[in-house]
Order: C-alpha cells, then sequence, then structure tokens
C-alpha cells in the first residue's frame, strides 16, 4: 500500500464513515487554518464523536434547527457553534447527508504559527496549552461561526482544512467518557486522545448545575 503524503487533504470518503469510526482515526490528523495573519497548523491529540439523533449528548438529538442545521449536511464539512455565550467550538461533519454526525475537535498541537496562536491566547502558561480544549482550540486558530460550513476536503489555500498528518501508533490511542456530558449519553466512550500527549486536556465528568432556590 503506498503512503498517503502528510500534506494531502482528507477526502470526503473519509467523513463518509460512521462517526466512532471517524473521530479515532483523526487523531494525528493535521488541522490547517489560514488566517488574515498567516497559517496555523495544529496536529490533532483529542476529539469526541457525536452521533447525531442517536445520541442524547449531540446538538442534533432533538432534531433539525438553525444552530445545527450544517451537521445534517454533506460529510467533510465544518459545524462550527457559539456555546455559553462565550466561546466557539470546532466540529467535522461525518456520515452520509441526513444523519448528523460529527467529531468535536477537542485539542491539539501547534506546529506551525504558535506565535499568531499565542497572540489570541495570551493567558496560556506554554504552547502546550495554547489548544489544550475545544474553546481554547477555536480561539488559538482564530475560528468562529463564519466558518461554519467550510469545506475541510479543499487544502490549498482555502481557510479551513484537515490532512493526512501523522497518525499515531493504534496503541497509543485510548479512549473513555466524554467530557462534561450529562444524562443517557455521559458514559458513552467516545473520547480518544494520544496517551501521554501534554496537550490533552483534562477529563471532567458532568456535574448538574444546581437551580437556584428563592428566599423564604
Amino acid at each position: 500500500m503506498t503512503d498517503v503524503p502528510e500534506r494531502m487533504p482528507l477526502t470526503r470518503d473519509f467523513f463518509d464513515r460512521p462517526v466512532v469510526d471517524v473521530a479515532p482515526d483523526l487523531l494525528g490528523r493535521t488541522l490547517l487554518r489560514h488566517t488574515p495573519d498567516g497559517p496555523i497548523e495544529l496536529r490533532l491529540t483529542e476529539v469526541e464523536a457525536y452521533d447525531g439523533e442517536t445520541d442524547p449528548g449531540s446538538h442534533a438529538y432533538r432534531g433539525r434547527t438553525a444552530r445545527n442545521a450544517t451537521m445534517f449536511g454533506p460529510p467533510g464539512h465544518a459545524y462550527v457553534y457559539f456555546i455559553y455565550g462565550m466561546w466557539f467550538s470546532l466540529n467535522a461533519v461525518c456520515g452520509p447527508e441526513g444523519m448528523a454526525s460529527g467529531v468535536l475537535l477537542r485539542a491539539g498541537e501547534i506546529l506551525t504559527g504558535a506565535p499568531l496562536a499565542a497572540g489570541r491566547r495570551p493567558k496560556a502558561r506554554s504552547t502546550n496549552e495554547l489548544a489544550k480544549g475545544p474553546a481554547r482550540l477555536a480561539t488559538a486558530l482564530d475560528i468562529d461561526r463564519t466558518l461554519d460550513g467550510a469545506d475541510l476536503c479543499t487544502g490549498g489555500t482555502a481557510p479551513l482544512s484537515l490532512l493526512h498528518g501523522r497518525p499515531p501508533a493504534p496503541e497509543r490511542v485510548r479512549n473513555g467518557p466524554r467530557t462534561g456530558v450529562g444524562g443517557d449519553g455521559a458514559d458513552h466512550p467516545w473520547r480518544y486522545w494520544i496517551a501521554d500527549d501534554p496537550t490533552v486536556s483534562p477529563y471532567r465528568r458532568h456535574v448538574p448545575r444546581r437551580r437556584a432556590t428563592s428566599a423564604t
């Protein structure tokens, strides 16, 4: 079998598979972001799978809305959402059109463009922290809702692409419950990461929010 060049964009067929197959296969891939100030490249080290309308943890669990419409589109596109009124998160749409599954890109190692990323993440204490978590990743790479629906399979000077990169050896891939997911989807072992990589974010189990009680 011929080795695929590291700079080759991932194909549409790569994403047109079950999300739990795509997610671990994204580890080690290169996320290329062309910003107005220059390119930033990141090696993915942590991801999470969300299986659409069958998964209580997914944004698509209750069906299609204006917010999640991109998840129902063709595979190999970006789904970007705004969370808690503060941060953006980036996902790769997977599976056949209409199935609404996706992979949350949780963390990675900045390969090139670290000064640009650091300029957007001034509170990071080291380069390992620049994209250590989904909100940090999106901030470091200047990702917002204008990139919702971006084609990840184009390559070249496209705003956002996923390249073949250098996947880790299978024995280095770990999986476990997703971070911050509660309810019936809490224990799905669909978070995947590269073992012992310093850019992987810490696991945090979901903690239900307490409702404020009125004084009597």
